[in-house]
């Protein structure tokens, strides 16, 4: 790859590298430097400002779009500042820098008996990567996002300051930093609370359902007695059946149902396993679905699958936190299965009362535009205090496009009629998977006062505009002064 002209940066160590977004979606050239100190990211701003270059921040790279990339400027990886600084293992307490992944928190610490309130369907999303998106788990309706259990940080701003925040200091920036997709300054080091857990078993009851309004009842009439809640949508049927599929509901098992704790909490039990059925290996699974992903054999095995599933009634299973929580992970690379062009989530968030409506139609007009959802996955949400939630007092949908050159303009003209209908009932966007936003569509959002003071905080705590990405050049380009 050929060095734009005029654009050279003079730190040690820095690449230039082809930076690929998780879906495959979009992928962009840029300068990645590694840091392992607050210094050294203090020098990467530096030489970034000397060589009128921006920088944006990526942690494991988990995005589906372009939330950490940073085209033809700087890139700052910050998975080598992976250390966990402390760990209290009578109050569930870890200190942790950016870098750390899920799946390095949940190692150290399940073996104690604990488990974070939040995970990702990923185990390899970093903590400050979580944290700069708010992400949230299959239990958000119970527990809020991991914003909620973040207990205070150091953000490192672009001026070369760091401000510690937490609820009694810096409170406003540190409602605005979490789920700030990395826009007010970088993380150096976190403190989270993690939920000390009975076992290390879940009980899974998964439900079958027959479109989206039985659907929405189960989530509301099982949600009070579950610790988890997801949905798995079929989006093939229209009509009667729209929204039709299965609801996994899991509890905790309790410590007396677990005759053998240790080993229920044991590597043994906690890891996923290295083959699909017994008989193929995972990290060769992607390869032989690949050639299957097309429309009748997908329609075929979602087929199979519901109704396997109404066979098999509510019959309950046990499951381990791992095998339960990081379902992205049981097919390592999965999202090359899609192809070299990848897929498209398109999530939205929607208040209760307008749910079944908006999801329904979203559905309909995928059939319409002639791109069909392979998967859709259906959560419970609440509504939180941070500046720049997603969240909302309902529930979402994310409907999974696999991408092709032929179909790549009616997945964008389709997600300009499906962002109308989340603006028409009050809904909101997920950046951690957006790829299909437009300022036109975003442009509403800017009359929000949590999006103005956004926006002021940024202005404040960046005043050069030194942080961007893709993303935010690609939603916020229209704004005076954004940046």
């Amino acid at each position: 790859m050929a060095l734009p002209a005029a654009r050279h940066l003079t730190l040690p160590g820095a690449s230039w590298e082809d930076v690929c977004a998780w879906g495959l979606v979009t992928r962009s050239a840029s300068w990645v430097c590694r840091p392992r100190t607050v210094d050294e990211i203090r020098q990467v701003f530096a030489a970034a400002r000397a060589a009128s270059l921006s920088v944006g921040l990526r942690g494991g790279g988990q995005s589906y779009g372009d939330a950490a990339l940073n085209a033809g400027n700087v890139c700052l990886d910050l998975t080598d500042m992976n250390r966990i600084l402390a760990w209290d293992p009578d109050r569930g307490i870890a200190v942790t820098e950016p870098g750390v992944t899920i799946q390095q928190l949940c190692r150290s610490i399940v073996g104690q008996g604990w488990w974070p309130y939040v995970v990702t369907g990923t185990m390899f999303s970093t903590l400050g990567g979580c944290a700069a998106m708010n992400v949230h788990g299959k239990n958000h309706w119970k527990v809020g996002p991991i914003g909620d259990h973040i207990l205070d940080f150091d953000l490192l701003l672009p001026t070369g300051e760091i401000r510690r925040c937490s609820r009694e200091e810096n409170v406003d920036l540190f409602h605005a930093a979490i789920g700030g997709f990395g826009m007010l300054g970088c993380f150096t080091r976190l403190t989270l609370r993690v939920q000390k857990v009975p076992s290390g078993w879940l009980r899974v009851e998964p439900i079958p359902v027959r479109n989206l309004d039985e659907m929405i009842a189960v989530f509301e009439e099982r949600k009070d007695a579950a610790d988890y809640l997801v949905g798995w949508v079929d989006g093939f049927p229209l009509g009667a059946a729209t929204g039709r599929g299965l609801v996994h509901r899991a509890t905790h098992v309790p410590a007396e149902e677990d005759p053998d704790p240790r080993r229920g909490f044991g590597p043994e039990v906690q890891r996923l396993p290295g083959a699909i059925l017994g008989l193929v290996p995972a990290q060769l699974a992607w390869r032989i679905v690949r050639p299957f992903l097309r429309d009748p054999e997908v329609r075929l095995v979602n087929a199979v699958r519901y109704h396997l599933g109404r066979l098999e009634g509510h019959r309950v299973r046990r499951e381990s936190h791992t095998r339960f929580s990081f379902l992205l992970n049981r097919m390592p690379n999965w999202q090359h299965a899609y192809g070299r062009h990848g897929l498209v989530e398109y999530q939205s968030f929607i208040p209760a009362a307008h749910a079944a409506h908006v999801f329904r139609a979203q559905i309909g007009l995928a059939h319409e535009a002639g791109v069909i959802p392979y998967m859709g996955i259906f959560k419970r949400h609440r509504p939180d205090a941070f500046l720049m939630s997603y969240a909302v007092d309902g529930f979402s949908l994310g409907l999974d496009f696999k991408l092709t050159p032929r179909n790549r303009e009616r997945i964008r003209a389709l997600a300009a009629r499906l962002d109308r209908l989340v603006l028409e009932a009050g809904g909101r966007f997920y950046f951690a998977k957006d790829s299909t936003l437009t300022p036109e569509s975003f442009a509403p959002c800017l009359a929000e006062e949590r999006v103005r003071l956004f926006l002021a905080m940024k202005r404040a705590c960046d005043p050069e505009g030194l942080l961007e990405t893709d993303l935010f050049r690609r939603i916020f380009r229209d704004v005076q002064g954004a940046s």
